[in-house]
C-alpha cells in the first residue's frame, strides 16, 4: 500500500505578497562598485606572477643549504656480508661479515665556502625581487584599473558622440524633406554616424580586452569600478626635486638591489672557480666490526676497530676543466656588470619619466579642461548657428566630434596622472599597499 500523498498547500494572498515583497527587494538592491583596494587584495590572492616569484625564493633558499650541506659533518654506515670459496674446493667455504660507521668533516676547503657565499648572495637577489614583484602587483592593479576606466569613458563618449550623430540624421532627413537643406547634409551626417557607430564597436572591444586583462591579475570577472572623483590633488610629488627622486630609486628601487646581490655572487663565483686549484683537507673518524668464519687466528676478530684519520687533497691536473670554469665566471661577472648598469640606467630613466609625467599632468588636466568647457560652449553656439543657417551641417558634426575628443583626452589626463604617481613611488622602491588605500580616497562610490 503506498503512502498517501499530503497536497501542498495552497499559497495565502499573504504569503505571495510576501514573496514579491522580498523579490523586489532583492533585485532592487543596487551591486556595489569594486575599489581599488579590493581589486588589489583579491589581485594579491590569486596574482600567479607573485605567487611564482615567491616559490623561486624557496628554490633559492634550499640552494644555501645545500651549499651549506657539503660544509658539515656527513655520517655514514654500511654492513658487508662475504663468503669466499678457496682453491674451488665445495666443501671448504670461508664467510664473513662487516659494519662499519663513518663520519667525515671538512676543515678547510675554499671553493665550497665561496659557493656557499654564492647561494647566499643568489637568495638575497631572490627576496628582492620578490619585494619587487610586490611592488610591480600594486602597479599592475593600478594601470589595470585606470585602463579599464578609461576604456569606460571612452565607451561612455563614443556612444553618446554616435547617439548626436544619429540625432543630426533624424533632424537633417526631416529638414530635407521640409526642403530646408541639400540632400549632401543628409548623406554627410550618414557618414559621420556610420563611422560613430564604428567606433563604438571598437570603443567596446578595447573596454573587453582591458576587463580581461584586469581579471588575467585577479583570476576573478572584472566587476564594475568606483570612478575617480571629480577634483584631483594637483601637486607636485615631494620632495619636489626629480635628481633626489632619482637617487632613491638608484638605493632602493628592488630590481636594482636585486642586481646587485647578483653582481655580488659572480664575484663570489669567481673566487670558488679560482679556489678549485688549492688544496682541501679532511678529517674522518671510522668504527667497525668484523666477523669471519672459520675464525682466522687473528685476535681482532669480533672487536671494534676504530680509525681516525686526516685527508689532504691536492688537485694537480683536472683536463682545463679548472681553468675553463675561471674564464667561464669572469665572463659571467661582465655579464653581471652589465646588466647591472643596463638597469642602473633604466631606473634613473624611468624615475625622471614619472616625474616629468607627474608636472605634465598638471598641466595637461587644466589644458583638457578648458578644452571640454571650451568645446560644450562651442558645441552649443554651433547648435544655435545651424538653425539659424549661420553654420553649417559640416560646422556641427565637427563640433561634435571635436567635443567627444576633448573628452576623451580630459579622461586619460586624469586617469594618467593618478597613475604616474604611483610608477614614480614604484620607480623609487616605496609603494605598497598604503599608497593604493591614498588612491583609494579619490574613487567615489559608483554603482554599475
Amino acid at each position: 500500500m503506498s503512502p498517501q500523498r499530503i497536497p501542498p498547500r495552497p499559497a495565502t494572498l499573504g504569503t505571495i505578497a510576501r514573496s514579491i515583497v522580498i523579490a523586489t527587494a532583492i533585485t532592487s538592491i543596487p551591486a556595489r562598485a569594486d575599489d581599488l583596494l579590493q581589486v588589489y587584495q583579491q589581485a594579491r590572492r590569486a596574482d600567479p606572477v607573485l605567487s611564482a616569484a615567491d616559490a623561486q625564493r624557496g628554490i633559492a633558499r634550499e640552494g644555501v643549504v645545500q651549499a651549506r650541506a657539503p660544509l658539515l659533518p656527513q655520517a655514514s654506515a654500511g654492513v658487508a656480508f662475504d663468503r669466499t670459496q678457496p682453491g674451488g674446493d665445495p666443501g671448504e667455504r670461508n664467510s664473513s661479515r662487516s659494519a662499519s660507521v663513518t663520519l667525515n668533516q671538512v676543515l678547510v676547503d675554499v671553493a665550497r665556502l665561496s659557493q656557499l657565499h654564492v647561494a647566499q648572495s643568489q637568495a638575497d637577489a631572490q627576496d628582492d625581487l620578490v619585494r619587487a614583484a610586490e611592488q610591480a602587483l600594486c602597479a599592475r592593479v593600478a594601470r589595470a584599473y585606470f585602463d579599464v576606466l578609461t576604456a569606460d569613458d571612452a565607451v561612455r563618449q563614443v556612444e553618446a558622440n554616435e547617439d548626436a550623430y544619429r540625432q543630426q540624421v533624424e533632424q537633417s532627413d526631416q529638414r530635407y524633406r521640409n526642403g530646408l537643406t541639400a540632400q549632401v547634409d543628409v548623406e554627410q551626417a550618414r557618414a559621420y554616424h556610420a563611422a560613430a557607430r564604428a567606433a563604438s564597436i571598437d570603443a567596446r572591444q578595447a573596454r573587453d580586452e582591458a576587463r580581461e586583462a584586469l581579471s588575467e591579475i585577479t583570476g576573478q570577472p572584472a566587476p564594475a569600478l568606483n570612478r575617480l572623483q571629480d577634483e584631483l590633488p594637483m601637486a607636485l610629488p615631494a620632495p619636489a626635486d626629480p635628481q633626489a627622486w632619482v637617487d632613491e630609486a638608484l638605493l632602493h628601487n628592488p630590481t636594482l638591489s636585486a642586481q646587485r646581490h647578483v653582481l655580488e655572487a659572480s664575484d663570489q663565483d669567481i673566487a670558488a672557480a679560482r679556489a678549485a686549484h688549492l688544496p682541501t683537507l679532511g678529517a674522518n673518524l671510522g668504527l667497525g666490526r668484523a666477523a669471519a668464519w672459520p675464525t682466522p687466528a687473528s685476535n681482532t676478530d669480533g672487536r671494534n676497530v676504530a680509525s681516525v684519520g686526516i685527508v689532504l687533497n691536492v688537485p694537480l691536473f683536472a683536463g682545463g676543466a679548472t681553468q675553463s670554469r675561471l674564464r667561464q665566471a669572469l665572463h659571467q661577472q661582465d655579464a653581471a656588470r652589465d646588466d647591472y648598469e643596463l638597469r642602473r640606467r633604466r631606473v634613473a630613466r624611468e624615475t625622471l619619466e614619472q616625474y616629468r609625467s607627474i608636472a605634465a599632468g598638471i598641466g595637461r588636466i587644466g589644458a583638457t579642461r578648458a578644452a571640454v568647457e571650451s568645446a560644450g560652449r562651442a558645441l552649443a553656439s554651433t547648435r544655435i548657428g545651424q538653425e539659424l543657417g549661420t553654420q553649417t551641417m559640416t560646422d556641427l558634426l565637427l563640433a561634435i566630434q571635436t567635443q567627444a575628443s576633448a573628452q576623451a583626452s580630459y579622461s586619460q589626463a586624469r586617469h594618467q596622472f593618478v597613475l604616474s604617481r604611483l610608477l614614480l613611488l614604484q620607480a623609487a622602491g616605496r609603494i605598497d599597499e598604503a599608497d593604493l588605500a591614498a588612491v583609494n580616497t579619490l574613487l567615489k562610490q559608483e554603482t554599475p
